[in-house]
């Protein structure tokens, strides 16, 4: 896990020229590797590496040069991410090619599958990863970032050249060098404040994009990208017929969850690896798997102290049941308001998810422990385990209704008051599942994006993000096409996003089993009623972990680490709002006097506009620390573990 920065140039004299100032740009993200930090750079194509050590310590550096006898120095890679399938891939390699290597690490995989399979090599490796690979023979820099978007990769071809980077800021820190003053996205602003994050690839700045997940690239020296999907995921759901078979899938899910972790726990001997833990069936199944290969696991959990929005309790009671150390970081409403500008600025963008600043406590207390984390992201979106994949269920009657009916339901929905009993469902049954769902963010409605937004476009909608998912998924199980639009929104917009970047904020790698090539094979076979029955979510999944994980955990219903800030921002954190939209410089872009209006019909009650608030809060912050300059973060040194 590391940060890497590159730059492909039209010359070698702009290459030449570049060297310092990438250099410079790394320091923004020595957080994601304070192990080593180092440059390189050769006719057009400069690197810049911080590298976070898991595997051959001593001998896999970066940038890595590496080729075959007849040309050694031919490729030279910058690589984060982890290859979990990297030994079973070297033997192959070795074996069909008779492939030497240098290292005991897992990049040489890369660079040489590249070399004797081409751009197909990406599709041969199982683990998280974004990557460039510049072939000096050839000209070319050949990249790519893995099926899910695990981790990120950024791109701006107006820096004198094409840059890529592991970190937004980076790429601004570079414009700033360069003499380049990166605009905001208007366009991608409106997104967020519906969506709660930015959706890939745009960014909040409008010259500056993301490869998208499960994409691969080519780029030549004074050339344009050039973009391949190779990663393009199909629900399947075969029926299940039987016990017979129903208990044979229970056992498929069981295995590849069991080999998975077991191939997430890779590091060197030197490297601890612990694991996140809630009250959850996922991240309890992920611990209590990896605890089978580290018998000292330590587990790590975050709560507050109020009443409803801990999962402490039940996290302490799995960890006893399992025989883990647990080690509790409990955050208070004060810590959250002092530590949120820093985590914003590790953020690149603003998300809007108020478990992110809990999950940034988590990671700074663990990584005093260990290097590496566990954690269960993307089990929902594989296995079925929102609440809302019901809903096509529950509206199937609505389906029935001719078209002409159905329209005059929806505008029939629109004359009842807000907050009346039955409106909203009234309103969705009306619409097609494309017209009425976007993902697990749904946050303001268009008449107060209209109220809140100078700049409100009728024409930009959350259907630029969806309709090429749902184009095509379009034959299959409706459940099924809700998960495929969450897998290229939520999943990598928010849950990964703030994953990834809040962990490596305390430089610590955070690991997620339920997002591996192997089990999304099996996942994505599983029939709807095998998902979501008995009045419950990841019916199989539960199913096949009853034999793994406490009873207790089992059938419990999904928290998903809420936060109180419904009650905060009334109370302890009010006055705190106020300031925070008072200091803001963000007249030409939000209506001021929408926010406080939305601020105080909170406080008053008794409509719940937390969500809408904390999105605007976010952005004012970020606004402020990106756009205006004015806010100042002191960034910590990275945090180092303890001898335990």
């Amino acid at each position: 896990m590391c940060g890497l920065l590159g730059l492909i140039c039209a010359t070698e004299a702009d290459a030449v020229a570049a060297r310092d100032a990438v250099a410079e740009a790394l320091r923004c993200q020595r957080h994601r590797g304070p192990d080593e930090s180092d440059t390189w750079a050769d006719a057009e194509v400069v690197y810049g590496f911080n590298r976070l050590a898991f595997i051959d310590l001593e001998h896999s550096h970066q940038p890595l040069v590496w080729g075959p006898p007849e040309a050694p120095t031919r490729y030279t890679m910058n690589f984060n991410g982890e290859i979990y399938n990297y030994r079973e891939l070297r033997l192959e390699l070795a074996r069909v090619f008779g492939t030497s290597f240098r290292t005991e690490g897992d990049g040489e995989a890369i660079v040489a599958a590249y070399h004797h399979y081409g751009p197909a090599a990406v599709e041969k490796l199982r683990g998280m990863f974004a990557f460039m690979i510049w072939d000096a023979q050839e000209k070319v820099v050949f990249g790519a970032r893995d099926p899910f978007g695990i981790k990120p990769l950024y791109y701006s071809a107006g820096l004198g050249g094409v840059a890529f980077s592991s970190e937004k800021k980076s790429l601004l820190e570079l414009a700033r060098t360069l003499g380049v003053r990166e605009e905001l996205d208007r366009k991608a602003l409106q997104h967020y404040m519906v969506l709660q994050y930015v959706p890939e690839p745009e960014s909040m700045h409008a010259g500056i994009r993301r490869v998208e997940s499960g994409t691969s690239f080519f780029v030549r020296p004074g050339g344009k990208v050039e973009f391949r999907r190779y990663f393009n995921p199909v629900f399947t759901t075969t029926p299940v017929h039987g016990p017979a078979q129903a208990e044979a899938l229970y056992e498929r899910i069981a295995d590849v969850m069991r080999d998975s972790v077991a191939k997430h726990m890779i590091s060197d001997p030197d490297v601890t690896v612990g694991a996140f833990l809630s009250g959850g069936i996922d991240s309890t199944a992920t611990a209590t798997l990896a605890k089978q290969h580290n018998p000292n696991l330590i587990a790590f959990t975050s709560g507050f102290e109020r009443e409803g929005y801990s999962e402490v309790d039940v996290a302490a009671e799995t960890a006893a049941a399992i025989g883990v150390r647990h080690v509790v970081r409990v955050v208070s409403p004060q810590e959250m308001m002092d530590a949120l500008p820093l985590i914003i600025w590790y953020l690149d963008d603003p998300v809007a998810d108020p478990a992110l600043v809990p999950l940034w406590f988590i990671a700074r207390e663990a990584r005093k422990h260990v290097k590496a984390v566990l954690s269960g992201e993307g089990a929902d979106e594989l296995f079925g385990g929102y609440t809302i994949y019901h809903e096509p269920i529950s509206l199937a009657p609505f389906e029935k209704v001719p078209g002409g009916v159905r329209k005059l339901m929806g505008r029939v929905s629109t004359k009842i008051p807000e907050g009346t009993r039955g409106k909203d469902l009234l309103r969705r049954g009306a619409l097609r599942l494309e017209d009425r769902y976007y993902g697990n963010a749904r946050n303001f409605s268009n008449d107060q994006l209209r109220a809140v937004l100078r700049d409100y476009e009728e024409h930009v909608g959350f259907k630029d993000v969806t309709a090429p998912w749902y184009e095509v998924s379009r034959d299959w199980d409706p459940v099924a096409r809700m998960q495929h639009v969450d897998l290229f929104t939520w999943l990598r917009g928010d849950i990964l996003a703030k994953a990834d970047k809040v962990t490596m904020a305390n430089s610590l790698e955070l690991r997620v089993p339920f997002l591996d090539a192997e089990v999304f094979k099996v996942a994505a076979d599983i029939p709807t009623d095998q998902k979501l029955t008995e009045g419950t979510t990841k019916y199989a999944l539960r199913r096949a972990l009853a034999k793994i994980i406490p009873p207790h955990v089992l059938n419990r219903p999904k928290l998903g680490f809420p936060v109180p800030i419904r009650h905060w921002l009334q109370d302890e954190m009010y006055d705190w709002a106020r300031g925070i939209i008072a200091d803001s410089r963000t007249e030409s872009l939000l209506s001021k006097s929408a926010v406080y209006a939305l601020l105080e019909e909170h406080r008053t009650g008794p409509m719940d506009r937390s969500r809408q608030l904390w999105a605007v809060l976010v952005f004012m912050l970020w606004h402020g620390i990106f756009i205006e300059n004015r806010i100042k973060v002191d960034v910590p040194a990275p945090v180092y573990p303890v001898k335990l």
